[in-house]
Order: structure tokens, then C-alpha cells, then sequence
């Protein structure tokens, strides 16, 4: 590497990159050796700090990658939702409903069918249902305490744009498999690398500024002639790099190198 001086991260994400020292991630600080200590507070900016340490860092003024914002969202589609709606940005008709007694109104602004997701935690298409009657609503409504539900857009892709810094770096469709609607990679959709719209990327683009993300992969659908964001994945896979043959860890080695993160 050009630059012989290794940045910090905790978690693991960039282990692989020749140019960051990985430090691993200790709740209790002072587990952390005094060297690795000093590394820390003398480091200008510290890589993928996880949501714990992102607050503390914040709090002391020391920079991250990624934002403080964006661990401010990670797997939690309330929150995301709520974003969405206070910056106008497009995306599918949501509505969450808190307690049993607002659990019986669903259908009063919901008509058969659409879709529900378990808001916090869930990732890689799991914890999302179609829900098409109110025996399926019933078996959604066991399993959470906060009723996440989403209008239902029936369409067979959609598009994942991943956006590292200020730029997309990776943009490519996934395909739903046939008699299922998630497009999810882990479910069995598949990756096309089909030119993505320009309209797309532009919107991807907007919301990683407008929401302060600056790792994300955004994922966008096309409805009726219109582009609608319906959610963003901080902690996105690989496979779409691997299909378009992008080296993910020299393309993390370069960007910092080039302090462009």
C-alpha cells in the first residue's frame, strides 16, 4: 500500500484491508490493552465503531466511518420510516400500529393485500410477510409488539444501489423468484446487473445526503412509473459485488487510501 499508516476500525468489516488495523469490538473499554487504548483516542477517525461506541464517539467529537447518522438507523424501519416522511422522500404507503388496541384498526387503513416486517432487527428479507387474510395478520401479530405495515407495490425486482461515501459504488436489480415477493438474495432472488435507471441512482443519491448515510445500500422499486425507496440496508451483503467481479476490500483499501471515507 502507498500509504503505510493503518486506520483504526472495531468491528471486522474492512479485517481483510491491508491499510486498517482491526481492533475488535470490547463493551468494556478498559479490556481494550493501553496500546490499543492509545490507538483509539489518537486516532482522527475510527472505522466502523459499531452502535454502541458510534454514540460515545459522537459524544467526545471524534469522527467515524460510517456517520453517526447512519448507525442512528441501522435495522430499525421505524425510525427509517419516520425519516422518509420528514424529508418527502418517496416510499411505500407505512403505518405503525403500537398495542392490541391499535392492532384491530390494521384494516381499517389497510386493504388485503399487503405487506407487514418485524421493524427492528430484521434483515436479508427475514421478518417480512405478505399478508393476504386475517389468518396470516393473526400468525404476523404474534410475533411482534409493533405492528410495521407497509402497502404493498406488486412488483417482481427491484433495484439495490449502494452508496459508500458520497458516491455509488455498485448498482444492480434483484429478482424475486417466482411465486415469491421478496427479492432478497438470502431468499432465492437473483442479481442482474442490467443498466439501473438514472432516475434511480439520482433518488438513492438523495436520500443517503438528505438522511446523512454514508454506507448504505438503498432499495428502490419502480411502481407505476414511479421510484419508491423502501428501505436502507447498512449492513448489506456482498453478493452483488462478488457477481459484477468488484474486489469489495481493494475498492475499502482504495477509498481510504484516497480519504475519500
Amino acid at each position: 500500500m502507498t500509504n503505510s499508516i493503518k486506520v483504526i476500525a472495531l468491528e471486522a468489516r474492512l479485517r481483510d484491508c491491508q491499510n486498517v488495523k482491526t481492533l475488535g469490538v470490547r463493551t468494556n473499554f478498559s479490556d481494550y490493552s493501553p496500546e490499543e487504548i492509545d490507538l483509539i483516542r489518537k486516532a482522527k477517525k475510527i472505522y466502523y465503531p459499531t452502535t454502541f461506541y458510534a454514540d460515545l464517539f459522537d459524544a467526545m467529537g471524534k469522527p467515524t466511518f460510517p456517520s453517526y447518522h447512519t448507525y442512528k438507523c441501522v435495522q430499525d424501519k421505524i425510525r427509517q420510516t419516520a425519516l422518509f416522511e420528514l424529508l418527502e422522500i418517496p416510499h411505500p404507503r407505512t403505518r405503525v400500529f403500537y398495542g392490541n388496541r391499535q392492532k384491530k384498526t390494521i384494516t381499517e387503513y389497510f386493504n388485503y393485500p399487503f405487506v407487514a416486517k418485524i421493524p427492528r432487527g430484521s434483515a436479508m428479507g427475514r421478518g417480512v410477510f405478505l399478508i393476504s387474510d386475517a389468518d396470516d395478520l393473526d400468525r404476523y401479530l404474534k410475533q411482534t409488539d409493533s405492528a410495521y405495515i407497509q402497502q404493498y407495490l406488486q412488483v417482481d425486482r427491484d433495484m439495490r444501489i449502494v452508496i459508500i461515501g458520497d458516491h455509488i459504488v455498485h448498482a444492480y436489480w434483484r429478482i424475486a423468484p417466482r411465486d415469491e415477493f421478496r427479492s432478497n438474495v438470502a431468499v432465492g432472488g437473483t442479481i442482474s446487473l442490467e443498466a439501473i435507471p438514472q432516475k434511480a441512482k439520482d433518488l438513492a443519491l438523495h436520500t443517503a445526503h438528505a438522511c446523512r448515510w454514508d454506507d448504505v445500500g438503498i432499495d428502490i422499486c419502480e411502481y407505476e412509473g414511479r421510484y419508491f425507496v423502501i428501505e436502507a440496508n447498512m449492513k448489506y451483503g456482498r453478493e452483488g459485488f462478488r457477481k459484477a467481479g468488484i474486489d469489495y476490500t481493494r475498492l475499502m483499501e482504495t477509498l481510504i487510501e484516497d480519504e475519500k471515507i
